[in-house]
Order: structure tokens, then C-alpha cells, then sequence
């Protein structure tokens, strides 16, 4: 059952980051309007929750104590209009308690707000909660945007030969052709990236708050916008991270990881946490995948079970002519290719007019047995 199910409070969904988003920045990732109109009472606690969320939203440009105040005394008479207007059909006990419970509201909240704004500017960090929808709308050129609404992992196939393992509930944005000197990719949730090499031309992934750079690598990134974190973890090569352009400067220090490292990215403090061994972070490990646990250096192996090996790395079918292949034994390793690479590889190796098709998550290989 969904954790919002449970909430009887007010305070239960202005805790919610992403029932925040949503009444703030219109963004319905986990469809709560489809939600809130399932139930009347609870539209009705929602509805309370989204007008006490607005009252006490500050606006992200840079406001004054007397600017809060004044939005604040707006919203306190706005309340109080709306409280005459009911004052003809209520006793004067409940209007006496309205009242007052009203103004107590509307003053704790100028209060808090004063806090709040006292805090950031003082002490506070320069954070900027960075959404999906900005990134994309930040980019200029036209992107294709695959969502992964199943409970599978989907397979895609980027143009330069990357592939990207695309888990459930999760979205990737990207161009159908990568044009001029970078390669640039953006994500919501969770993917497994195994880029194709082109040191001439590095790959982005824009997650968040933060960018991660490779020139060719695979590697795991974790970026669900309700979630207070987003992880990194490489499993080849070397990525550099740090933090986007809209929420720090782009002279940040990088921080950069190497196989078996990870870095956790702390959203709400702008902090990065470099992890050295991902089998003493129980979080990691708990997530870890079978492409990323899963050998493949093959030493005189079957064909048939290096075309297994794969399968469960990627959670695709593989259709071959299974007698043509029976005998068929290879060497070779494909340790830091994306899919199509490695399918490529397997069919050269094989020989005799081997090749491969890819329809989704369904691959067909045709051969007339090896060379």
C-alpha cells in the first residue's frame, strides 16, 4: 500500500516532497490529482493541505523581510474575507474560535516564514531543488523521451551505439542524433549506462541536481525526484560528478570515482558523500543488479552460454538457431561494451553471415553456425 494512504494529518503531505512538487511546480510524477479524486474526504484534506502549502510558499527570487511580511498580510485578509462571508450562518462561539484560530495560523506563519527566510539567507546553503522538467526545458534541441511504464527493465539503444538500461518508473530524455562536441542525456529514476568510447566527445547524464561525465564507461545512476538522494555507482572506467549549473557554480569541485565506488549526493544539503567500498553501504549492495554482478570474460565458453549470460544482465530474450550454434564455443571479452557492441562482437566471432536484430527487449540472431 502507498504510504499516502495512510495520511490522516495535514502535516503528513506538506512533509511529502512529492506532494510538494505537484501543488507547487505542477509535476504529477506519482498522479496524485487521479488519487485525490478517489476519495471525498480525503480531496477535501488534500485541498486543505494545497492551501496552507501556498500560503506558505516563498517565492525562489530573492525577497525581503517586509516583501514575506506583506504577502503574508494578503493572504491573513484573503482568509479573513472568506471567514465573513460564512460569519451569517454561524453561532458567535464558533466565529469567536474561528477568528482567533485563524489569526493564530496566519501568525505562526509569518513568524515561520521570517525564520525560514532569516535562516536561508544567513546561514543557509544556495540549494535549488532541480527538476526533470527543468532540465528538459533548459536543453534547446529536440529530444525523444522514453518512459518505462512497465514492471521491467527496457532496453535503449542511444544513436552513438550507448546503451541504457532503463528501470520501471522511470523516464530518459535524449536527442535522436548527437550533434556538435558533447553527448548529452537526461534522466528521471534509475538507469545502467554503458557508453559507447569517444574521447572526443564525452556523455553527460543530467540527473537532478547533478551531471555526471564519462567518455566510456558503464555505470549505474539513481535519480527519483521523490527521493532525498541520488546515487552514483561505476561498475568500468572512471566518471567525474558535480553539481548541475542551476543550482552551483560550474568551477564546483568534481569528484571523481572509479570501479566499485560510489557517491551518494545528499539533495536538500548539496553534499557529496564518495564511497570507497560499496559492500559496506547496505543501501548499495541491496540495489546492485545482475549487470553489474555478472562476468563477462568467456574463456572457451558455449555460445548458448554467453547468449544466457546476457539475458540476465539485461532481462532480454535471445532467439539463435540453437543446433547451427550447438558445437560453437567462443573466447573473448566484453567486459566494457554496451549491448549492441557486445552483440556485434559475439556475431563476428561466430562468423558465416552471423548478425543480429533488435526489437525492444527481444533480440533475433541468424547464423549458419560458426566459422
Amino acid at each position: 500500500m502507498q504510504k499516502r494512504n495512510k495520511y490522516t494529518e495535514i502535516e503528513d503531505f506538506l512533509s511529502d516532497e512529492s506532494f510538494q512538487s505537484w501543488i507547487l511546480f505542477k509535476i504529477d510524477e506519482d498522479g496524485w490529482e487521479e488519487w485525490t479524486l478517489e476519495n471525498r474526504q480525503r480531496a477535501k484534506l488534500v485541498e486543505d493541505a494545497r492551501l496552507l502549502l501556498l500560503a506558505m510558499k516563498v517565492p525562489d527570487s530573492t525577497l525581503s523581510a517586509s516583501d514575506i511580511h506583506s504577502a503574508l498580510q494578503n493572504t491573513w485578509i484573503k482568509i479573513e474575507e472568506k471567514e465573513n462571508l460564512n460569519d451569517s450562518v454561524e453561532d458567535s462561539k464558533v466565529k469567536f474560535f474561528k477568528k482567533y484560530f485563524i489569526r493564530g495560523v496566519a501568525a505562526a506563519l509569518v513568524f515561520g516564514l521570517a525564520s525560514v527566510w532569516f535562516y536561508e539567507n544567513h546561514f543557509g546553503p544556495e540549494s535549488k531543488v532541480v527538476t526533470y522538467k527543468e532540465l528538459i526545458d533548459e536543453n534547446s534541441e529536440g529530444l525523444v523521451e522514453q518512459t518505462n511504464n512497465s514492471d521491467k527493465p527496457q532496453i535503449i539503444t542511444l544513436s552513438d551505439g550507448s546503451s541504457v538500461l532503463l528501470q520501471p518508473n522511470s523516464k530518459l530524455s535524449y536527442p535522436k542524433i548527437f550533434t556538435g562536441n558533447e553527448r548529452k542525456v537526461y534522466l528521471s529514476g534509475e538507469g545502467f549506462f554503458e557508453i559507447s568510447k569517444n574521447p572526443k566527445k564525452p556523455f553527460f547524464v543530467y540527473a537532478n541536481e547533478i551531471v555526471t561525465k564519462v567518455v566510456g564507461t558503464s555505470f549505474r545512476v539513481k535519480a527519483y525526484s521523490d527521493q532525498p538522494d541520488v546515487e552514483v555507482l561505476v561498475r568500468t572506467g572512471k566518471v567525474k560528478v558535480r553539481s548541475n549549473d542551476l543550482v552551483a557554480k560550474s568551477d564546483q569541485e568534481e569528484v571523481v570515482l572509479l570501479p566499485n565506488q560510489a557517491l551518494r549526493f545528499v539533495r536538500s544539503e548539496l553534499s557529496f558523500n564518495k564511497i570507497t567500498n560499496i559492500t559496506q553501504d547496505q543501501a548499495l549492495t541491496r540495489n546492485v543488479g545482475n549487470i553489474e554482478q555478472l562476468s563477462f570474460e568467456f574463456t572457451d565458453i558455449p555460445v548458448s552460454q554467453i547468449f544466457e549470460t546476457i539475458e540476465q544482465a539485461y532481462l532480454v530474450d535471445i532467439d539463435y538457431p540453437k543446433n547451427k550454434l550447438k558445437d560453437c564455443h567462443l573466447t573473448t571479452s566484453l567486459s566494457d561494451q554496451p549491448l549492441t557492441e557486445k552483440l556485434k562482437i559475439v556475431c563476428n566471432s561466430i562468423g558465416n553471415n552471423t548478425s543480429f536484430e533488435m526489437n525492444g527487449n527481444q533480440i533475433i540472431i541468424t547464423s549458419e553456425g560458426c566459422n
